[in-house]
């Protein structure tokens, strides 16, 4: 069985917060790695809440630099340095190395280890391991702001049956996983004879954003869309896409499980979005402050 991916979400609020919606932060859980998507004000109170240390994150991606995707940065880097963290902190955005050096030139002292800011583009692989990628996808915002994609590597399961018909042992299947292929006397085995591939699962966070036609191409029949929904149908301030529209856009591109999340205050409830939502796409869920889902 595959590895869970963990999504807490610690805020699901606005740009404005209230008590029980935090500022954008969503935490990824996958294979021992803690990942952060955008880290607003309080994030590090609300990790202490899910009960996950701040020095387990490894990589942060911030979607946009406006404060309310940001602004826990300042006291969560603190509060590592107060830790005594040793291990560098990789930090990722549209201008990052810009918003970086600003915070870090805060310290009278300096800061005990190092940020390393990664600079990022729409529609690049910014980062890449032997078990899963994350990449951008193109947002549309009032300011430079990108979503990411967090996917898995593809599984390939090896059918012993099938290997064995060909004659294929221990070092010839590390072979044939590492190249694709093997020669046994006059003939070529490929992987995709002996094997079954099962793709890996995928995320989206979005951050704030219009509809991007861009990023719904890129959430195709995706595992789990997490979407500004910011107010539920259109309004004139045109930075958000409403939450009607994205349960449309998801319905389209056949999205298996579409989160709502970044509230705007003026919603008392998650019933006021969840039902007129759910009417468009059944398989919406309004995300909450501390909740947790699994892909």
């Amino acid at each position: 069985m595959p590895q869970p991916i963990e999504i807490t979400f610690l805020g699901t609020g606005a740009a404005v917060p209230t008590p029980k919606r935090n500022h954008s932060a969503v935490l990824l859980h996958y294979s021992g790695e803690y990942i952060l998507f955008d880290c607003g004000e309080g994030t590090q109170v609300q990790l202490q809440k899910a009960k996950v240390s701040p020095l387990k994150i490894s990589k942060i991606f911030i979607s946009h630099w406006h404060a309310d995707h940001f602004a826990g940065l300042i006291p969560l880097i603190e509060t590592l340095h107060l830790e005594k963290r040793k291990e560098a902190l990789e930090v990722y955005g549209p201008n990052a190395s810009r918003f970086i050096d600003a915070i870090t030139e805060l310290s009278y002292w300096g800061i005990g280890f190092d940020i390393i800011a990664k600079d990022v583009e729409p529609n690049q692989k910014v980062f890449e391991n032997e078990l899963f990628e994350i990449t951008t996808v193109k947002t549309i915002h009032s300011v430079p702001s990108v979503g990411y994609c967090f996917k898995e590597k593809d599984h390939i399961h090896i059918d012993i049956k099938k290997a064995n018909k060909f004659g294929l042992k221990g070092k010839d299947l590390k072979e044939i996983k590492e190249s694709g292929k093997i020669k046994i006397g006059s003939k070529i085995v490929k992987l995709k004879d002996i094997s079954k591939l099962t793709p890996g699962r995928r995320v989206i966070y979005s951050g704030d954003t219009m509809i991007s036609k861009d990023l719904f191409k890129a959430a195709k029949e995706i595992d789990l869309l997490i979407h500004d929904g910011t107010h539920l149908d259109e309004q004139e301030f045109k930075s958000h896409a409403s939450a009607k529209d994205v349960a449309r856009w998801s319905k389209k591109y056949k999205v298996k499980k579409l989160a709502l999340t970044h509230f705007s205050r003026r919603y008392k409830t998650s019933g006021e979005i969840l039902r007129p939502v759910q009417k468009i796409f059944k398989n919406t869920i309004i995300a909450e402050d501390l909740m947790k889902v699994r892909v």
